[in-house]
């Protein structure tokens, strides 16, 4: 009987005991889980702030560095947009030159104002005078179309403009010592021989880069000593595009209406019927710009029983006869200069040149026929002493 009394007391107590131990079991795998759980939470979070500092700094950091670099990146940005001209108003134009009170000179385009930005920069204001026939803004559209999209150190700077109904004006970094015929054709200011040099070859480098190294080439259609402008250590920029044309490089001819450019710079093509129109005829006219550095006088003038006095005839004439020497001596050039002026630098580009001039015109003035006109690749070996042409026999 005894043993059969305690026998569901022993069993009760065992099942207790079983399942005590197997609920503490899972309490403790659930708090092992728990703890695992943060643990590798805790870990993955550590490795991502580890690789976040690695890349880049914390945000306040960030926030701080940009704070400081904020207005030097702003900078950046305007003088990015400075690069291209910019389009200003009437109201700012004339608050710029002051009520357009300092004349720098005038002409048949109008008149040239100085003036300066806020910041100090002097700058020139055109403003071209409107007329019926469209011709200022035939000018305006050749300026900004062509010298606005390009920038080189020997190429006068077109800072922005103005057009509305009342106004058509280009804003022009400022030139202190003007044109180069303000010192070429004036007793009362002379320029030394290497510093006209220096000018030539400048002048050479401009149109070389119009000629040779624009997206579409440029053809400027005006070389001449009044558009080359001078800075305060003379140092050159050709300016006044307003004839100036673009031109696809696989278009080796151009069909222009009309003559072109200043008489007695122009290329005498543009006096012939249909005749092709190139961009050697600014080459032709950079020649005769040389002969009017080294003549320090105009190509054309009126001599006695008005005869006309044709320098650069003159000087192919004393080429011919192999004694450039003299010419030099009439022109008033001292012996130590001479080896830049007709050794090889500047007065062969422009006898270059006047063959041009007699192949143009259909005719030889040596008895030879010529192929090509010469190019700009010629007139800066030339002028940089690197080639020679010979005398003449």
């Amino acid at each position: 009987m005894s043993s059969n009394d305690n026998s569901p007391s022993t069993g009760n107590h065992s099942g207790l005991s079983a399942g005590g131990a197997f609920v503490l079991s899972l309490v403790i795998v659930g708090i092992i889980a728990v703890i695992s759980i943060v643990c590798a939470r805790k870990a993955r979070n550590a490795i991502v702030q580890e690789l976040q500092a690695a890349v880049a700094p914390p945000p306040a950091n960030m926030i701080q560095v940009w704070e400081v670099d904020g207005p030097t990146m702003e900078k950046f940005f305007q003088e990015l947009a400075r690069e291209k001209p910019v389009r200003f108003t009437a109201q700012q134009l004339c608050s710029f030159t002051a009520n357009y009170t300092t004349t720098l000179g005038s002409g048949g385009f109008g008149m040239v104002y100085k003036g300066q930005f806020p910041n100090g920069v002097k700058i020139a204001v055109k403003v071209l005078n409107r007329s019926s026939d469209r011709q200022a803004e035939e000018q305006f559209m050749a300026e900004v179309g062509t010298i606005g999209r390009t920038y080189h150190i020997n190429l006068v700077r077109l800072y922005g403009f103005c057009y509305d109904q009342f106004m058509s004006a280009l804003v022009y970094e400022y030139l202190e010592n003007g044109s180069l015929d303000k010192y070429l054709f004036s007793e009362a200011r002379e320029i030394e021989w290497e510093k006209l040099h220096h000018i030539a070859v400048g002048t050479a480098k401009g149109i070389a880069y119009l000629h040779e190294e624009c997206v579409q080439r440029i053809i400027h259609y005006d070389i001449k000593p009044g558009n080359v402008l001078l800075d305060a250590d003379f140092f050159p920029k050709v300016a006044d595009f307003g004839l100036a044309k673009l031109c696809n490089r696989d278009n080796t001819h151009l069909t222009v209406s009309g003559y072109r450019g200043t008489p007695g710079y122009s290329a005498p093509e543009f006096l012939l019927k249909n005749h092709p129109i190139t961009h050697k005829c600014d080459v032709y006219s950079f020649g005769m710009l040389l002969f009017e550095i080294v003549g320090r006088r105009r190509n054309a003038k009126v001599g006695s029983n008005d005869s006309m006095d044709w320098f650069p005839k003159h000087v192919w004439e004393e080429h011919e006869k192999g004694d450039l020497a003299a010419m030099t001596v009439a022109c008033g050039i001292e012996e130590k200069d001479r080896e830049n002026v007709y050794g090889g630098s500047m007065v062969c580009p422009g006898l270059t040149r006047l063959e041009a001039s007699d192949e143009y015109c259909g005719k030889d003035a040596r008895g030879r026929s010529r192929s090509h006109a010469p190019t700009k690749t010629i007139s800066l070996s030339v002028l940089s002493r690197d080639e020679r042409v010979p005398a003449g026999k």
